[in-house]
């Protein structure tokens, strides 16, 4: 079993929702965590809150899609605290929108996604992803780290309508533990970094608490449990999973029963 006490963590989209979470609950449990957003007021209004609970905490201001950034980030985490222990690439958009939109009179397509709308979710999902984990799994190699690279995936990697940009990048993030673990385990490093994705349903983010009742309404009724996931409980669950080192090469769905139907 891993500590969280004096264990590092990397964590991208740490300006706000899951991702301030996860570094609150980090803290908490005696961690450091270097955050990371694009956001510089969010990033230093998280960093301020952090600060208040008596944390060792450092904020880099990074653009995810940007490999320079990236890079800077994980250099931060290991010449401020000496290692890293827990890569947390948060960072994520939604653009949602129908691929095609047909007219409901004439059934002729009016309106379609477009590219600029699908290729930005796939930069900062799934391209910023990949260079985060890179170049801070580089450094854990490098610098004999032990610890977890934790994906965030989402219900929505099984299909949901809307969101074909946003869903296709959450099944990346679902394929892509096993693809890591297996290449670690190659390597004879399967025992030292070991890499999982947990997957929510519809979490509480201040954005989505701030949605129109009905809408919201809609949502909750959808969920078993009737409410929504709070981001403290996937905070909690990424914990557990770091502390427990039989779990690798996974996907951990915490979603309060939900199951998507064949509309999405």
């Amino acid at each position: 079993m891993l500590e969280i006490k004096d264990s590092v963590a990397v964590i991208t989209g740490g300006g706000g929702g899951i991702g301030l979470a996860l570094a609150k609950h980090w803290v908490e449990n005696g961690g450091k965590v270097v955050i990371a957003d694009v956001a510089e007021a969010m990033l230093k209004q998280a960093e301020t809150e952090l600060k208040d609970l008596g944390a060792d905490v450092v904020s880099v201001v990074c653009n995810v899609t940007d490999e320079n950034d990236c890079a800077r980030l994980a250099d931060t985490a290991i010449e401020t605290f000496g290692q890293i222990n827990l890569v947390a690439p948060f960072a994520g958009i939604i653009k949602d929108g129908l691929m095609l939109s047909p007219d409901k009179e004439t059934g002729k397509v009016t309106k379609k996604m477009l590219l600029k709308d699908f290729q930005t979710v796939v930069d900062i999902n799934l391209t910023g992803v990949f260079l985060t984990v890179r170049e801070c799994a580089e450094r854990m190699i490098n610098h004999n780290c032990k610890g977890l690279i934790c994906l965030i995936s989402s219900t929505g990697s099984l299909g949901t309508a809307g969101q074909i940009n946003y869903s296709s990048t959450k099944a990346a993030m679902s394929v892509m533990p096993k693809v890591i673990t297996a290449e670690f385990f190659r390597r004879g490093l399967g025992d030292k970094i070991r890499c999982v994705a947990v997957a929510p349903g519809y979490v509480g983010t201040a954005m989505v608490k701030g949605m129109n009742q009905k809408a919201l309404d809609y949502i909750t009724g959808q969920v078993p449990i009737g409410r929504l996931i709070e981001p403290e409980e996937v905070a909690a669950l990424v914990g557990d999973i770091y502390r427990n080192e039989a779990l690798a090469g996974e996907v951990f769905f915490i979603h309060g029963g939900l199951r998507l139907g064949s509309k999405g």
